[in-house]
């Protein structure tokens, strides 16, 4: 694997390329989802439910950090994470976004992914996906690479449906495959 990101996982290619190019395109179709809108767009509900898209690009670059800075290497978490009062407001994310601007959340989410290219890419160049996270859970379990990135497929899957319906109500945007 070189170190350009992939953007479609191979039809028949080792499983670390499989993984990292099925996250690559649910990465890609999120982006584009959130592209080219301003403030109000990017604040837009789809009722009943209060999810925006801004707050989807904020809570998912939040999600990138967790499971790749906090999870996989076991280190803290940087700004603006590290400044937030959890207990206070544990959706912050999703609640501080409306006060960001397009840029800025864009801007966030893209540094997030940009650190998690670079932390696995790291991590695959000593090992496979088998290697195990530095984080334990409450039962002292350790989930491996493989996990997280199957969690983090599913994780952009499902929020990349909330912003297929979000995008549509916005200006009729549909569509599976964002141009390359």
């Amino acid at each position: 694997m070189d170190n350009a990101p992939l953007t479609e996982p191979p039809v028949a290619g080792p499983e670390a390329d499989t993984l990292l190019g099925a996250l690559e395109r649910n990465r890609r179709t999120f982006a584009w989802k959130c592209a080219g809108l301003d403030s109000a767009g990017l604040n837009k509900q789809h009722p009943p439910s209060t999810v925006t898209l801004g707050g989807l690009l904020k809570h998912l670059a939040l999600v990138e950090d967790e499971y790749f800075t906090r999870r996989l290497l076991g280190k803290e978490l940087g700004a603006p994470w590290d400044a937030v009062d959890w207990d206070a407001d544990p959706d912050w994310e999703w609640h501080s976004a409306a006060d960001d601007s397009p840029e800025e959340l864009m801007q966030l989410w893209q540094a997030a992914v940009e650190r998690s290219r670079a932390t696995v890419a790291e991590v695959l160049a000593n090992g496979g996906v088998d290697q195990l996270a530095q984080w334990k859970s409450r039962a002292g379990q350790s989930p491996n690479l493989r996990h997280i990135l199957v969690d983090l497929i599913e994780e952009y899957a499902r929020h990349t449906g909330h912003a297929d319906l979000i995008r549509e109500s916005i200006d009729g945007l549909t569509g599976e495959d964002a141009p390359r």
